[in-house]
């Protein structure tokens, strides 16, 4: 690792739980110094989470403003439309040596069907830009196509991402195919290799943008990808196992 310094881009979660602050505090739980790049603001009302997203300008400013550090590694949460999807794409292309993870952030009620096919479309061109991408299961069902309720769907999902151009794939699978155990996937495009711990019955508010930011962390460090993936995965049960009302609780990494 040349620097120990890591960039999220995301969006902020004015709770905390998940987003920018999640990331940061994954971040210095690794031993990292974490940077962010703005993409949207979320708050609260009685209808729910608003998400308000940045402009496009305001975006590239950040950018610019980042240009010339040495990040070790990159982490993309939320992007909230196509403009700043766009924009992040162009960093991104800029610095391909970078490690990069990409939690494709699709669903939240706010999008209409057809933002969120624009959105597919819009992420679909990052696969070969990026070196991972961390989609949960309804996320992985939009991009590819096919609806998951097997191992063996996740299996078809994940190569079907991995021919989209993703170089790997994790699919989250949480708590939806086992009451038991959290089972997550992993494809390299030759091998499936199925990661699963003990569902935890505690908050899990923002524990795929804590995923997503421990493994880009992982990464960080030069782990390699199959290792980076079972470290973050044991990271965040962890996390859910601290959390509190508002989501997932960091701890000191001890990997």
């Amino acid at each position: 690792m040349k620097t120990n310094y890591i960039l999220a881009i995301s969006g902020s979660d004015i709770l905390s739980g998940g987003g920018m602050q999640a990331d940061l505090a994954t971040f210095t739980s690794h031993g990292l110094f974490g940077f962010v790049a703005l993409t949207s603001l979320a708050t609260v009302s009685e209808g729910g989470f608003e998400i308000t997203a940045l402009t496009e300008d305001l975006l590239v400013k950040q950018f610019a403003s980042l240009a010339d550090l040495p990040f070790a590694a990159i982490k993309v949460g939320l992007l909230p439309n196509q403009a700043l999807a766009r924009q992040t794409l162009a960093f991104l292309k800029a610095r391909p040596e970078i490690p990069c993870v990409l939690d494709p952030v699709l669903v939240f009620k706010e999008n209409s069907d057809e933002e969120i096919s624009q959105m597919r479309a819009e992420l679909l061109t990052f696969f070969r830009h990026v070196t991972l991408i961390t989609p949960n299961l309804r996320e992985a069902e939009i991009l590819s196509g096919i609806t998951i309720t097997t191992l063996s769907d996740m299996k078809k999902a994940a190569k079907m991402l991995y021919g989209l151009g993703a170089k790997h794939v994790v699919i989250k699978g949480g708590t939806r195919l086992d009451k038991h155990q959290a089972l997550d996937l992993y494809f390299d495009g030759q091998t499936f290799y199925p990661l699963s711990l003990p569902i935890l019955h505690e908050n899990n508010n923002g524990a795929g943008c804590t995923f997503a930011s421990s493994l880009a962390s992982q990464l960080a460090w030069g782990q390699e990808i199959l290792a980076a993936i079972k470290a973050a995965k044991r990271f965040v049960h962890q996390a859910i196992n601290r959390s509190n009302d508002y989501g997932v609780q960091q701890y000191e990494n001890k990997n």
